[in-house]
């Protein structure tokens, strides 16, 4: 993809100016239980320390959606297209009254996931992932994505060892991969890092190895900002 920073994808935000947004978008992308929540968090102390405003953000965040995607979810009562489009709507209200304000007022916006994840966890509900990316070609291009990939043993092991349940959107138990919650987010992450995969090579991921401690992820993260920042 050969688009600058800042850049719309393809088709604009209608009456939305973005000629001048001195701040920096950066996303943080990821599966499931990877750790991207605790790196997003302390990324933003850190920025902050040293003096940059920061505006964090992510999905199902949008006041205009959020409390309707959290009723659907309860009650499972939206198939993977419709649920998609929620998602895309989320992302579309908080680029517009959220990150694009804060890019202009020249903050650093840390979004914990973008509009690849909606897409990406459509993909591996079997929806139509390329016409979902032309639907958020509307999106700005990040001035860096970091991916935080681990291998899903390493990821299941993190659910485990946190003594939390597998989460029945997050093992795709909508459009099941297997008989039970542990199969089934196996089966549901392996297809979504899959996925992820392929687009982080169509749109520049920079791929953290997420298998380390947080603090060695935090490291490889800061050090690479670093150099965005004082850019």
């Amino acid at each position: 993809m050969n688009r600058s920073p800042l850049e719309y994808l393809s088709d604009p935000l209608p009456g939305v100016d973005i000629g001048n947004l001195p701040g920096k978008l950066i996303a943080i992308e990821g599966p499931d239980s990877v750790g991207r929540s605790t790196q997003v968090q302390r990324l933003r102390d850190w920025i902050e320390a040293h003096g940059h405003a920061v505006v964090h953000t992510g999905m199902a965040r949008s006041a205009l959606t959020k409390e309707g995607i959290r009723r659907a979810k309860s009650g499972h009562t939206l198939g993977p297209l419709t649920m998609a489009l929620f998602y895309m709507a989320d992302f579309a209200d908080r680029l517009e009254n959220v990150v694009i304000p804060a890019l202009r007022a020249g903050f650093v916006v840390l979004t914990d996931r973008y509009f690849y994840s909606v897409v990406a966890r459509a993909a591996a509900r079997h929806q139509d992932g390329e016409w979902l990316e032309r639907v958020a070609g509307f999106a700005l291009v990040p001035h860096a994505t970091f991916y935080l990939r681990a291998p899903v043993k390493e990821v299941v092991a993190r659910v485990v060892c946190s003594q939390q349940q597998f989460d029945y959107w997050e093992s795709g138990m909508d459009v099941p991969y297997g008989a039970n919650r542990y199969e089934s987010f196996v089966g549901y992450q392996e297809r979504l890092m899959e996925i992820l995969d392929g687009m982080g090579q169509r749109f520049g991921f920079i791929v953290v190895d997420a298998t380390p401690s947080p603090e060695v992820i935090f490291g490889q993260l800061r050090a690479k900002i670093e150099s965005l920042l004082d850019d």
